[in-house]
């Protein structure tokens, strides 16, 4: 018979009391962790969204964000927006990057361009594509931006000043396209626009620094695009910029010599943009200023393109001549409407620009005006009998004030010599109609049948011959004095000097 096994030995539990060191490894890793966690989070900049109208190029984890070329993001995220219709590319930038981040900041995608004669960004076409940066720090934050269809010719730390062009077209001249000072590329063209009313187009061109003196209020630009070809005495002459004008077009300026003396023009000052060197070495003026005349006589010879004149100087053109019928008075007049240039002028405004220049040009004519500034219709040419308009001071003239509550400012005017001269003589005519002429006449008769009645009288027939025996009386009395009573006189004063 087996022998039965010992029983096994009960265990006995101890409690031990204290921290366990098994503790300290998943709390140094969690101190790890969390440290990472803030690292990456203090570490990490801004996150922005780029709106574009394509991907082409962009890819996420790897397109990076540059500026000069220095790395200063990466695309994170891209993706269509709900509509399907743009490109939502979220990038996060590096650290500091945040007071960069405003409303005047712009992005652009980097790819090769040929454009304006330049060729860029060929080193894209081995690294690919990547997203420039212009950073501005002022303007209002902001994290949301509109991508550029086309890398901006001018960035933002780039010194110089900004002139609008005003074109009648704009020809072969685009984006990219040089700006020439003597021959020396000193900008470009940056921008165009049609303007609002669709009459004109506007050319934004910026001149680098220090350049930009040289531009003044008196400086012409022209279009210097092709050849500019021209035939005089000399013969036949063919001017051009450059090889690129002549290819791709360009604009040139110079500022001629004059006896004003001109300061830099400021930021933004408008310009007019002549088709040619020639047309821009004449003479011409881009301020228009519109004035209405009214006039009660003849207008026969004066028409549109007829001259207006100060002084024998040619100011300004008429645009218009109308007949207006006035229901209210019931009576036609003619208005006439003009166009001045007043740079012609001269007239120095404390402000160049804007409605406050306007307020200070119309306050300095309504003083000229005051002063007795009038217009006059004045023959032209006596063969054909084309009239001006003829504007100059008249001191006498009365008192008038511009009238600027309609549409075009009502300028006053003075009638012709011819029609003050027609008026006086008229007026004398007039006064003449209203004298009693057969009273008048009716006396004169009187008058001359007096004088013959006494003319023919016997008693003055008598009276005239007693006057003529008087007056021989007289003349022998005189004689007797001479004879016997002066030869007396001398010798009674020759006694009395013998005497003394």
């Amino acid at each position: 018979m087996s022998e039965a096994p010992e029983p096994l030995p009960t265990a006995v539990v101890v409690e031990r009391s204290g921290f366990s060191l098994i503790w300290i490894i998943p709390l140094v890793a969690a101190a790890i962790a969390g440290w990472l966690v803030y690292q990456s989070i203090t570490s990490r900049g801004p996150t922005v969204t780029i709106v574009m109208s394509s991907a082409e190029g962009i890819e996420a984890d790897k397109t990076k964000i540059k500026h000069k070329d220095v790395e200063l993001g990466i695309v994170k995220r891209v993706e269509l927006n709900q509509e399907l219709s743009q490109v939502m590319v979220t990038a996060e930038l590096v650290k500091g990057s945040e007071r960069y981040l405003t409303d005047k900041t712009r992005f652009w995608v980097v790819r090769a361009r040929v454009a304006a004669g330049e060729i860029s960004g060929l080193g894209t076409l081995f690294s690919g594509a990547y997203i420039g940066i212009d950073p501005v720090t002022e303007g209002t934050p902001t994290f949301t931006f509109k991508s550029l269809e086309k890398p901006p010719l001018v960035t933002a730390d780039e010194e110089g000043r900004h002139y609008t062009l005003r074109a009648g077209s704009l020809g072969s001249t685009d984006i990219g396209a040089p700006v020439y000072y003597r021959q020396i590329e000193v900008g470009q063209v940056v921008n165009y626009a049609l303007a609002p009313n669709g009459e004109y187009i506007d050319i934004d061109v910026f001149i680098r620094a220090p350049h930009y003196n040289k531009v003044s209020r008196g400086t012409r630009f022209w279009n210097a695009s092709g050849l500019d070809v021209s035939i005089n005495a000399n013969g036949l002459n063919i001017n051009t910029e450059s090889l690129v004008t002549l290819l791709l077009g360009g604009i040139a300026f110079e500022t001629p010599v004059s006896l004003e003396k001109l300061d830099p023009a400021e930021e933004r000052t408008t310009f007019q943009l002549y088709e040619s060197h020639t047309a821009a070495q004449t003479k011409r003026y881009a301020k228009k200023d519109y004035y209405l005349l009214y006039f009660d006589e003849s207008v026969r010879g004066l028409t549109a393109d007829s001259p207006v004149e100060f002084r024998g100087i040619q100011i300004g053109r008429v645009v218009d001549v109308r007949i207006q019928y006035d229901p209210d008075k019931v009576e036609v007049r003619i208005p006439v409407l003009v166009e001045i240039e007043p740079e012609r002028f001269n007239i120095e405004t404390k402000q160049r620009s804007g409605a406050a220049a306007r307020v200070e040009h119309t306050a300095t004519v309504q003083a000229l005006v005051a002063k007795g500034l009038r217009a006059q219709l004045k023959t032209g040419n006596l063969v054909t009998g084309q009239l001006v308009v003829s504007l100059d001071f008249y001191p006498k003239a009365a008192p008038e004030q511009i009238d600027a509550s309609g549409r075009y400012p009502i300028l006053p005017t003075i009638p012709t010599q011819l029609a003050e001269i027609t008026t006086a003589v008229a007026e004398v005519i007039e006064k003449i109609n209203h004298l009693p002429l057969e009273e008048i006449g009716s006396d004169l008769k009187k008058t001359a049948q007096g004088v013959s009645q006494l003319v023919n009288s016997p008693d003055l027939k008598e009276s005239i011959k007693l006057l003529g025996e008087a007056l021989r009386n007289i003349k022998e009395l005189s004689q007797n004095l001479n004879t016997e009573v002066t030869p007396s006189i001398k010798q009674t004063l020759n006694s009395v000097d013998e005497t003394l």
